[in-house]
């Protein structure tokens, strides 16, 4: 397992964004959390099998339909033991 900290950037406050990437996460049986960043950006750390997380920063380019992606950055992150599910914060 790995975990991964991911920021969004571009056109996703109120798109659905953490709904959304609460549902893929789920769907790929990752855990972690997605939240509004102060700069407007999404920030969402998350945790699994390695090739599940590729998948997941994949789907984040394209985010939900509402939403217009200008960068998706990753960097590798400890686990963490105390979430057990994917939450929006």
């Amino acid at each position: 397992m790995i975990g991964s900290y991911i920021s969004i950037y571009g056109e996703v406050q109120g798109s659905g964004y953490r709904t959304w990437a609460k549902e893929q996460g789920s769907k790929l049986n990752l855990t972690g959390w997605a939240r509004k960043a102060s700069d407007g950006s999404i920030e969402i750390f998350v945790q699994g099998e390695e090739d599940k997380i590729n998948d997941f920063v994949s789907l984040c380019w394209d985010g939900p339909n509402t939403a217009f992606i200008d960068e998706v950055l990753v960097k590798d992150t400890n686990l963490d033991d105390s979430i057990s599910s994917f939450k929006i914060l």
